[in-house]
């Protein structure tokens, strides 16, 4: 039954999620996950990958790499002609034929380093056991939202045999791009997840989920267990699928004080990055929160390779908090892309410049605007062919010594 548990299977408080993740367990030592020593894997310097996975395993390069979060759709009047003909989010995301046109877009018309396959964060969780529908006016809505222990036996391990079509539009993806761009694939973090399956959609306050935090902490704890797995076994199911690059998007995790997103989020998205580890090791993994300037030291310790950067968060700051030893991504202002281009232009140089000529990939500090103008997307990806760090870098050295002068 392709990984479905039946309800007779789960029984009632004898239930599978009951016995396996509500039981008091004693606390084990974990050790830390480490970043991969990319050096000790076959694939670790080949010149032939492409360039964003080469930046996010910290090779030297001539250029940073460059794609926008969102690059697919909203903004692009193809995108809107296509959707006007498919006006469901959920047939535009689900249907492989969709998928792939709407993911070739922006690479056709901007040559973009990653190509991010067009899908939504919730997308797998039909195949968990939580239904839900977009509305054009609420977004988001679960019917069945998890908040009391007996909502748990409503889910059940994940059923890749119900994401056939993101495996499918991989795999013409990956055939489509070949090796002149990444391809990436991304999932929710669990917390992001939950704050939706706990909710029942959108909110701006996040109340439900923080008291549950403190009035039914291991119904909280049972359910973040079993997205964490789920999460685990759909990246892999991606990569399996051809994505080269994977990343893992906590928007809401900037929505917790720093002390509760190391009890509530940090420990599920080091679990992932663990269990991928083990069975993807040659993969890089990007990790972003949306608000993440109170976050990055902790984010560091999840073991991902690279970090991005919304655009709340200085460049050069960033890089000094995080140090050299992992990757960066991001982050110019998504909003300067409705400024004139030369003002763009330099607003990419020095972004670039901060970040340092190892270790960066190039992006918005969040996804693109509605109403961006193309023109300005075009620019941003022209701009980011041109540089060179050799180039870039002694301008850098010449400008100190004339200051000194």
């Amino acid at each position: 039954m392709s990984g479905l548990i039946s309800s007779a299977e789960l029984g009632s408080s004898a239930s599978f999620l009951h016995l396996d993740l509500l039981r008091p367990r004693r606390p084990r030592p974990r050790a830390l996950p480490t970043r991969p020593k990319w050096a000790s894997s076959p694939r670790a310097n080949l010149s032939s990958d492409p360039l964003l996975v080469q930046a996010a395993r910290g090779n030297s390069i001539a250029r940073p790499p460059a794609w926008m979060m969102r690059q697919a759709g909203r903004y692009m009047s193809a995108y809107q002609k296509l959707a006007e003909k498919h006006p469901s989010f959920r047939e535009r995301s689900e249907t492989v034929d969709l998928i792939v046109e709407i993911t070739l877009q922006p690479w056709r018309a901007f040559k973009p380093d990653g190509v991010i396959i067009f899908s939504d964060i919730l997308t797998p969780l039909p195949a968990i056991g939580v239904p839900f529908e977009i509305s054009d006016a609420k977004g988001p809505i679960i019917q069945s939202p998890v908040q009391f222990e007996e909502h748990l036996e409503n889910l059940h391990p994940i059923d890749l045999e119900k994401l056939q079509f993101v495996g499918e539009s991989l795999r013409i993806l990956r055939r489509e791009i070949g090796e002149n761009a990444a391809l990436l694939g991304f999932v929710g973090a669990p917390w992001t997840i939950a704050t939706y399956v706990v909710e029942g959609g959108t909110t701006s306050t996040y109340k439900t989920i923080k008291r549950m935090c403190y009035t039914a902490p291991h119904v909280l704890r049972a359910l973040l267990s079993h997205l964490t797995k789920a999460i685990a076994d759909y990246i892999i199911f991606q990569v399996n699928s051809g994505a080269q690059c994977i990343q893992i998007f906590d928007s809401w995790g900037g929505q917790l004080p720093p002390h509760l997103w190391e009890d509530w989020s940090k420990p599920y998205i080091k679990q992932i990055v663990s269990a991928v580890r083990k069975q993807c090791p040659q993969v890089p993994i990007v990790l972003y929160i949306n608000g993440n300037g109170g976050l990055l030291e902790r984010m560091k310790g999840t073991g991902v390779d690279v970090i991005g950067l919304d655009w709340t968060v200085d460049m050069a700051d960033g890089r000094r908090r995080l140090g050299n030893d992992i990757g960066v991504q991001g982050n110019v202002d998504p909003a300067l892309l409705f400024s004139p281009l030369p003002v763009l232009t330099d607003e990419i140089h020095r972004v670039v410049k901060a970040a340092g000529r190892r270790g960066h990939i190039l992006n918005l500090g969040h996804g693109v605007l509605v109403q961006t103008p193309e023109e300005a997307v075009a620019h941003f990806f022209e701009v980011a062919r041109g540089l060179r760090y050799d180039t870039l870098f002694e301008d850098c050295k010449s400008e100190q010594l004339e200051t000194v002068g």
